[in-house]
């Protein structure tokens, strides 16, 4: 058993939403109230953060700046973030200003997670949002090129030469994207599914948000490789010559068995195995689900190497189940669980 490194510890949400009279997000409109309303309760019950995926052309959260902006202006204290944008579909320079902003509103908590991007519900959904790769690229490369250009722009160097009779007075020198909000460059995280594109994350100054699934790269158990592609990333890191510590994620659900609501929700939930399939033509490895009574709970979780080896962890919620059954699940791993395995 290694000893767990968790500092923080805060939600993901998919921001599902369905007409069915069984979920509590029937709308886009309840999943958008629901999600601040949920980042306001998590905060209250004491979580460290409130983290959001962006899926395009599907029934979940897509938008996500509007959203961070209103968590942010409604909270004061957590972090607020994505668990990733879908760099493919992403003109970095209006993403620059739109992160700039969110990050301004919510005081410097925003933790920006982009990645090369998922499975998509339709056929090459960037092309209908004007993107296009370049001669010889792939889809992934054009994800990498568009991050190259904002993690630039966030730098906040001016490029842009000023027009000599413009509408407003200029600063001196060359422009940059406005609003810039200093230090977001250093809050920006690479969802990696595999061990190399975790090297490339370091190499570029990124945090590691390791996904929820990886490139089935040895065949061993999900939690074991996540842990080796952590030490990767370190490893890379550390031979870049970064300055400071880089924070690492993983994600897991994981729900204490404490009420009736909880037995009859997941009581048959629980899986002791990982998931194997094929994702864009390469075999992908799942993690399990985690839902027990607390005590069988916390010897389950001590067990898991890439919990140990992440600084923060990310609890996926069923966002469906509403806003006080989720606020009830994080305040149970707070409460129940995380003391025990010296969490935070």
């Amino acid at each position: 058993m290694v000893e767990s490194n968790v500092k923080k510890i805060g939600f993901l949400s998919f921001g599902h939403w369905t007409p069915s009279p069984h979920s509590q997000t029937r709308s886009a409109s309840d999943v958008m109230h629901q999600s601040i309303d949920l980042a306001v309760a998590a905060e209250e019950v004491g979580a460290d953060g409130a983290y959001f995926r962006v899926h395009h052309f599907a029934r979940q959260l897509a938008s996500p700046f509007p959203l961070l902006a209103a968590v942010g202006a409604r909270t004061s204290r957590i972090e607020i973030g994505t668990g990733v944008i879908d760099m493919r579909y992403e003109n970095p320079f209006y993403m620059a200003e739109d992160a700039g902003s969110a990050d301004l509103i919510a005081d410097g908590r925003l933790q920006l997670g982009i990645s090369r991007g998922s499975p998509e519900q339709v056929i090459d959904g960037w092309r209908y949002f004007g993107f296009s790769p370049a001669e010889g690229e792939t889809d992934a490369d054009m994800a990498r090129r568009h991050t190259e250009v904002l993690l630039q722009l966030l730098d906040g160097e001016g490029f842009a030469e000023p027009n000599p009779r413009p509408m407003f007075p200029n600063p001196p020198g060359l422009l940059r994207i406005e609003p810039h909000s200093e230090g977001l460059r250093d809050r920006i995280w690479w969802g990696a599914g595999s061990n190399s594109t975790a090297r490339w994350a370091a190499e570029r100054r990124m945090h590691l948000m390791s996904s929820t699934l990886k490139e089935d790269e040895s065949g061993e158990p999900f939690h074991v490789q996540q842990r080796k592609q952590i030490e990767v990333y370190r490893e890379a890191w550390q031979a870049a010559g970064h300055a400071g510590e880089p924070r690492v994620s993983v994600s897991r659900s994981i729900f204490p068995l404490v009420s009736a609501a909880d037995r009859a929700y997941f009581g048959h939930e629980a899986s002791d195995r990982d998931q194997v399939g094929v994702i864009d033509n390469y075999r992908a490895i799942f993690g399990r689900s985690y839902a027990a009574e607390p005590d069988k709970l916390i010897e389950q979780l001590r067990a898991d190497e890439a919990i140990a080896a992440a600084d923060t962890l990310l609890l996926t919620v069923p966002n469906q189940l509403g806003v006080d059954y989720n606020a009830h699940v994080l305040e149970s791993v707070l409460t129940h669980v995380a003391p025990a395995l010296g969490w935070r």
